[in-house]
């Protein structure tokens, strides 16, 4: 288990639920955004990913506290809100891309000191994110065509 104990692998936790925690304000905030819009099926879609986003940070949490490291979040990421449910998705996107590109570099770097154990727990992560990101892209690609390209709904804030 030293090689768990390897500092930049705490790091790679303590960022990982960070970016987690971050995805879960954001969905949050975006469910009752589009929600105000009349949107409600795209905020249940956006509470979805919220619950999904939080069983992460959980994860995270529970892996963290069996190598003895007390869960801090160290720094949240601010909302992004955008004036339509396009450039919220687009928004989410970048998110996404975010948490795979860490998850996939906790993954080589585990890899590089023979870590089986983070390697197959950041996997798994870097797995759900992929999957998150082929949804999102897919309701983007899905809600393009159809949806109103000059309404632009904005909430009061």
């Amino acid at each position: 288990m030293i090689n768990a104990l390897h500092p930049r692998i705490l790091g790679y936790l303590g960022r990982a639920l960070s970016l987690e925690l971050s995805a879960v304000q954001q969905y949050m905030t975006q469910a009752s955004l589009v929600t105000l819009w009349g949107e409600q099926e795209a905020a249940q879609r956006f509470r979805n990913e919220t619950v999904e986003e939080m069983q992460h940070a959980e994860k995270i949490v529970q892996r963290m506290l069996e190598l003895g490291v007390i869960p801090a979040a160290s720094q949240l990421r601010p909302v992004t809100i955008s004036s339509d449910l396009i450039g919220l998705l687009k928004q989410n996107i970048d998110l996404e891309s975010d948490l795979i590109n860490h998850y996939d570099e906790a993954v080589n770097f585990c890899r590089s000191i023979g870590d089986t154990i983070s390697i197959e727990f950041f996997r798994d992560l870097l797995n759900d994110e992929k999957h998150h990101m082929d949804e999102l892209n897919q309701w983007l690609h899905n809600l393009k065509p159809s949806y109103p390209q000059t309404s632009i709904q904005s909430a009061t804030f």
